[in-house]
């Protein structure tokens, strides 16, 4: 044991526990801030359907040669008024009208899980409940209170490509 001006220094209970908390703060922070995907919800596996919604104007781009983007889905397989989930790439694509195609963010602004369907006309997170419009990605239910952020989303032929 070290001394201190020859009496032996031991360490005090209140010590222990702050260094014990400190310890276990340091883990949590670190768990948090390490960018990992270990939440099982955020891991969502890809889904589909959606077989109604509203329609407005959409804004991606045009069809157009050449792509040069990851491919995602032939545009036969995102319905209109639905969408098709693409969790592996954080993207969920939607067709609110024939030929309207929009791109949105997979994760959703709540908590971050990755949302995992698309139906009745919207974007729907499996953690909380949150659910997102199919034409603008805006909150349709809540505990979100923030919009899907849009991704950009391209048409070539029959292919739907993201940026």
């Amino acid at each position: 044991m070290p001394e201190t001006s020859g009496f032996p220094v031991s360490p005090t209970r209140r010590g222990v526990v702050a260094a014990a908390g400190g310890v276990g703060l340091a883990a949590v922070l670190t768990a948090c801030g390490s960018g990992s995907d270990s939440d099982s919800a955020s891991k969502a596996p890809s889904s589909d359907t959606g077989d109604s919604g509203s329609g407005s104007p959409a804004t991606s781009a045009p069809a157009a040669g050449g792509g040069g983007g990851t491919p995602l889905a032939k545009t036969s397989e995102i319905p209109v008024g639905g969408g098709k989930v693409f969790a592996d790439q954080k993207v969920v694509v939607t067709q609110p009208t024939t030929g309207q195609f929009k791109g949105f963010s997979a994760i959703c602004t709540h908590m971050g899980c990755t949302v995992a369907s698309v139906s009745d006309g919207t974007i729907n997170c499996p953690c909380h409940g949150s659910k997102f419009h199919v034409a603008d990605g805006s909150v349709a239910n809540g505990p979100a209170t923030s919009p899907l952020p849009a991704k950009q989303v391209t048409v070539s032929g029959d292919e739907v490509t993201m940026a």
